[in-house]
């Protein structure tokens, strides 16, 4: 089975790149396929509402978005991390959001996929629920089973995120949790 973490962060090698990493290593070592996407490293535009897709067409727009397209379809489970910019996730991280709607378009292609959310913030109530829940209704929205770190909503972390045991703690918490279901899913 297959994990794919998203890093939202548009500053490469940073807080949520590196979250990202770590979990991915974690799910790797139980046993699962991972992938990533850095969208510090991508260039995804926002979408036009052309309407294309809804026509069971590919997405006009030529971009790194591209290839997203096949990862998110190709994993089981999708782990989501932003760094919180004015109380939300990142403008790079909505342009994904929203250019994924080719999904849901064509056939819900994202439904029942297991989906997770991470936040890091400045300070330790700095907008990462409000951030996790709007990640996570982009996934109710394509139909995911949302998993939370089996007590709250996901992974809540402050800056620096390595440095903080307690926000760490509900990341690793969080991926297990997936881990955990996607295992329970396959037996």
């Amino acid at each position: 089975m297959k994990i794919l973490g998203i890093s939202g962060s548009p500053k490469a090698g940073q807080n949520n790149d590196t979250l990202i990493e770590k979990l991915l290593d974690i799910a790797s070592k139980r046993g699962f396929e991972t992938d990533a996407v850095f969208l510090s490293s991508s260039k995804i535009a926002p979408c036009t509402a052309c309407g294309v897709c809804a026509k069971g067409e590919k997405c006009i727009i030529d971009d790194d978005m591209q290839p997203v397209y096949d990862k998110l379809v190709e994993a089981d489970a999708i782990i989501v991390s932003s760094p919180v910019y004015f109380g939300t996730m990142t403008a790079q991280l909505k342009a994904l959001c929203d250019r994924s709607v080719v999904h849901r378009r064509q056939g819900f292609k994202l439904s029942n996929k297991l989906g997770a959310a991470m936040a890091i913030g400045g300070s330790r109530n700095g907008g990462q629920e409000k951030t996790i829940q709007t990640i996570h209704e982009w996934m109710h929205i394509h139909g995911m089973i949302v998993v939370g770190d089996g007590g709250h909503f996901g992974g809540i972390l402050k800056k620096p995120a390595a440095e903080d045991e307690e926000g760490m703690k509900t990341a690793v918490d969080t991926i297990n949790k997936v881990c955990d279901v996607l295992e329970m899913m396959k037996k």
